[in-house]
Formats: C-alpha cells, sequence, structure tokens
C-alpha cells in the first residue's frame, strides 16, 4: 500500500474495526431506528451514516474539515445544528399516531425510505465530532511526502467506512429482530418508539453540550 501513500496499513485495518466496534453516537441511532421501525430501517440508516462518512472523508482531504478545527463558530453552527435535529427526531417519536403505528406495522415506518436514508446522512454530517476524527485519524497513516495525499485520504477513508457499513448492518438486522420479539408483547410497540426517542434526546443534548 506504500505505492499508495499508505503507511502501517495493517495496523490501521485493526484499528479501524476496533473503533468500529465501540459504540457512538452512530451505533445508538441505528439500534434506535433498526428497534423502532424494523430491519428496513435499519439498514437504510446504516447506508445513510455510511455516505455521510465518505463525505467527512472528502472533506478531510480537501482540506475543509480544517475550518471545524480552527474556528469555533463554525463548530458550534454544525453542533446545534446536529443537536436540534437529533432532538427533534426524539420528539416525533413520542407521537401517538408514530407510536401506534410501530405497533401495527414494525417494518413499514411512517416515513418513506428516503426519508430515512437522508436521515441518517444529516444526522453523521452534522456531527462535528466525526469530521475531526477522520481528519486527526486518517493523516496518521499517510507518507507525508506522498504527492497525492487526496488519493490516500480516499482510500484509507473508504476502508474505514466498509468496514464499519458491515458491522453497522449487522446491527440493524439483529436489532430489528430483537424488537420484533419484544412487539409480540402487549404495549412493547409504544416502550420501544418511547425509547427511541429518549435515545435520541439524550443524542442531541450530549452533542450540544460537546466541546471543540
Amino acid at each position: 500500500m506504500e505505492s499508495v501513500g499508505i503507511i502501517h496499513f495493517w495496523p490501521f485495518l485493526l484499528a479501524g474495526i476496533l473503533l468500529n466496534l465501540t459504540p457512538g453516537t452512530d451505533t445508538i441511532y441505528i439500534l434506535g431506528r433498526s428497534m423502532a421501525y424494523g430491519r428496513r430501517a435499519g439498514i437504510l440508516s446504516a447506508l445513510g451514516i455510511s455516505t455521510g462518512s465518505m463525505l467527512h472523508t472528502l472533506a478531510a482531504a480537501s482540506g475543509l474539515s480544517l475550518v471545524l478545527a480552527t474556528s469555533a463558530t463554525a463548530f458550534s453552527l454544525v453542533k446545534y445544528c446536529g443537536a436540534v435535529y437529533l432532538i427533534y427526531l426524539g420528539i416525533r417519536a413520542f407521537f401517538p399516531g408514530t407510536g401506534s403505528r410501530m405497533r401495527q406495522e414494525p417494518a413499514s415506518p411512517p416515513i418513506s425510505s428516503r426519508q430515512l436514508y437522508l436521515s441518517g446522512i444529516i444526522t453523521n454530517v452534522l456531527n462535528p465530532k466525526v469530521a475531526l476524527f477522520f481528519l486527526s485519524f486518517l493523516p496518521q497513516f499517510i507518507d507525508p511526502g506522498y504527492p497525492h495525499a487526496f488519493l490516500s485520504f480516499i482510500l484509507l477513508g473508504s476502508t474505514f467506512i466498509i468496514t464499519g457499513t458491515c458491522w453497522c448492518l449487522l446491527l440493524a438486522v439483529y436489532a430489528a429482530k430483537f424488537a420484533g420479539l419484544m412487539r409480540e408483547r402487549s404495549r412493547a410497540g409504544t416502550l420501544l418508539a418511547q425509547l427511541t426517542g429518549v435515545l435520541f434526546i439524550g443524542l442531541g443534548v450530549k452533542l450540544a453540550f460537546m466541546e471543540q
């Protein structure tokens, strides 16, 4: 991999897998979507988050993520937009209409596939912590003397995202199965919806208080 400016690829791969296995905002988001709306919603959410991660990779490779690292205003703006969006999603989960729909049709969420996918992208893109992660983690495995660092960024970012996507898809499938078993009991659908709402609101509050 040194021919494309990548050094210590296998340690990078191992570190990337371990980092992907570590629970974080994206993991909790996918679990919440899968448990509330079913397997399809979890898979679409995972794919949306992966797309958002690719956008972060492109931003880091082109230097745009430096703006978040150096500008407190830009960092705060992105952070608060992401926090408001997560809290909004959490509040929506408490609507009675949404809860009843989940009890009756867990595999058919009251939002479209496009909305599920875009929500995954938005929650990931509006998390400045992810942007700073790609900006600080990937360069450690790139040869500083390589003239085409942009290509190295893309290859490393894609590798990290592929392994992360595989893990997230597994989470989505098995979380949906677990939720399906829970729904066989009375009121389980409503409780799952409320749990999802609490998780998203908690994530939003946590993001709002995150420091640069």
